[in-house]
């Protein structure tokens, strides 16, 4: 083969890669709930293997946050910043859970390794991913994308936040408590 058709046989196979996006649209199928829905119910393994349920929390704020995988950088920055405002949360009468598609196993070695205290919640199987339309893909990866949830104490959801930045997002959170609560 000649070198200027090989060079141009590798050029269109990086323009066909490139225009592959890393994250897929979600489907209409997987849409996700919106603000003013009942917030899906759901029970999963936390990284302790017990089962955690929504309803378990009724009469309490609920902050659902969906992250990609345990100790990737932003998730951890994300963890850590739940993690350091949970005296704040807690005087507004919020629980922190954490989901992703990763084990409890592996959310068990994530928050010994980081110091969490708050509930993680497994789901491999991707149903409350699913459900709450945060299924995503990095190339080969399945992962949950960067949402969150807020859950008012009845159970419905009343704010939700979309590839959030990791660095700020519980600010945000807190602010919204904090203002739906006047």
């Amino acid at each position: 083969m000649n070198k200027p058709l090989v060079f141009s046989l590798l050029v269109a196979a990086v323009a066909v890669v490139a225009a592959v996006p890393l994250f897929t649209v979600r489907a209409a199928d997987d849409a996700m709930p919106t603000v003013g829905q009942d917030a899906p119910t759901f029970t999963l393994p936390s990284q302790d293997g017990t089962p955690i349920s929504l309803e378990q929390y009724r009469g309490k704020w609920v902050v659902l946050y969906f992250y990609p995988k345990d100790m990737t950088t932003g998730c951890t920055i994300e963890a850590h910043k739940f993690q350091d405002a949970l005296p704040q949360f807690d005087a507004k009468n919020a629980v922190i859970l954490g989901v992703s598609v990763d084990t409890p196993d592996s959310h068990k070695e994530f928050c010994t390794k980081e110091g969490l205290t708050f509930r993680l919640l497994a789901d491999p199987e991707h149903k409350v991913v699913d459900a709450y339309g945060s299924l995503g893909h990095f190339g080969p990866m399945t992962i949950a994308n960067r949402n969150t949830f807020l859950i008012d104490p009845h159970g419905k959801i009343v704010k939700e936040w979309t590839k959030v930045d990791p660095s700020v997002h519980s600010e945000e959170v807190q602010a919204a408590i904090a203002e739906l609560k006047k």
